[in-house]
């Protein structure tokens, strides 16, 4: 009998992109296993590599546009528009390609200076292209800004208390005293916006995203509680402006608090980006077929269970008795809880002790050889059963 192996990994943050990580691990897989059936269905998660995923898998089309970038500066950046049948001409954006980590300088990681004002940017060329929905992905974000930029790109205006316009980045939210959205483009309310985000990431509170995720983007203990003041102070400008609660919003710190200014400025609506990736790349029919799935993502820890790809991947191949292994760059805290969402067996790629920005560097290299190291446990494994 032939083995089918499915492989369905998410990117890795700052390295491969998900059909980069595929490949890897379809390379390695084939030095042991020839004559395996190999099915590559990278999953991108909102992150970088959303965009083009879902211009693939319908055969879509990418535009190049040119937005100010976080730190300022501006980058060469994309948004697609999606082929297939699409009732209405749907763009697909991900805020990685205007403000991700990537694209800040890791001399310049400090969110309270970084901006989503090129994300703004992408949704009105969006417009301009005349679309009428747009599927909107969170993930890798370089920014703590609440939206601030991106809203600002559109039309918004954020005042302080002598109505002086403030530059929208995370370090003035605590200085916002009124928002004048009278300029906000109009189109967006005839535009239905759908973001696939992690619900679980919130604005505000002890798991709010300056604190959970403020580090990871360069900001000391200080800088996180100056956000996480920072993002209570703009939930209650919002709040007073418009009645709705940002703080209870599922997703609302998505993105450095991105998801609530979708959510308030644009009228999107926050989705758990499983649901939104399983309408484009049809994994349900993917692992009927499989025999085994493997799956990748950075790091895999305590937030894996909670709506990372590889478990919400794992607990759809559970149903099916399809075992699960997963890669990771890095195993954290918390990884054995992975154990319970699904996944079968994990296991990291270095193999020796390096440093980052050289596991970065090599990681393709390594992905290969871990997957090598996979196949032949598995031959073992098959010798041992037979």
């Amino acid at each position: 009998m032939t083995l089918t192996i499915l492989i369905a990994p998410s990117g890795f943050k700052e390295s491969l992109d998900a059909p980069e990580v595929a490949a890897a691990i379809s390379t390695g897989l084939r030095r042991v296993l020839p004559d395996a059936r190999i099915v590559e269905a990278p999953i991108a998660d909102g992150g970088e590599g959303f965009t083009r995923a879902l211009v693939a898998a319908t055969g879509g089309t990418l535009f190049p546009v040119n937005v100010m970038g976080p730190v300022g500066i501006p980058v060469e950046s994309f948004f697609g528009i999606l082929g297939g049948h699409e009732a209405e001409k749907t763009a697909v954006i991900e805020m990685a390609a205007a403000a991700g980590l990537r694209l800040v300088p890791t001399s310049q990681r400090d969110p309270l200076a970084t901006t989503t004002y090129g994300v703004g940017e992408l949704i009105r060329a969006a417009l301009d292209a005349g679309v009428s929905r747009i599927v909107f992905g969170c993930g890798d974000s370089g920014t703590n800004d609440g939206g601030m930029g991106m809203a600002a790109a559109l039309g918004a205006r954020f005042l302080d208390a002598s109505g002086a316009e403030l530059e929208p980045v995370g370090a003035n939210l605590h200085r916002i005293a009124l928002v004048d959205a009278s300029d906000l483009d109009v189109r967006l309310a005839t535009t239905t916006i759908e973001v696939a985000c992690n619900q679980t990431n919130m604005l505000c509170g002890d798991r709010g995203v300056a604190r959970v995720f403020g580090p990871q983007k360069g900001a000391s203990q200080e800088t996180v509680q100056r956000l996480s003041d920072g993002l209570d102070h703009y939930a209650s400008v919002i709040e007073q402006l418009t009645g709705i609660d940002v703080r209870s919003i599922a997703g609302g710190g998505a993105s450095g608090g991105l998801g609530a200014g979708l959510a308030v400025w644009c009228g999107a609506t926050l989705l758990p980006r499983w649901d939104v990736i399983a309408r484009y790349l049809d994994l349900d029919s993917l692992l009927d077929d499989a025999d085994l799935v493997i799956t990748a993502e950075g790091c895999i820890d305590f937030q894996t269970p909670h709506g990372k790809i590889p478990a919400e991947l794992a607990r759809r191949a559970r149903w099916r008795n399809v075992p699960v292994i997963a890669v990771a760059g890095t195993i954290g805290a918390g990884a054995g809880e992975t154990l319970i969402s699904g996944i079968t067996a994990y296991t990291g790629m270095l193999q020796r002790p390096c440093s980052l920005s050289q596991a970065i560097e090599d990681a393709e290299q390594l992905l290969v050889d871990a997957a090598e190291q996979i196949a032949r446990l598995l031959c073992v494994g098959a010798a041992v059963m037979s």
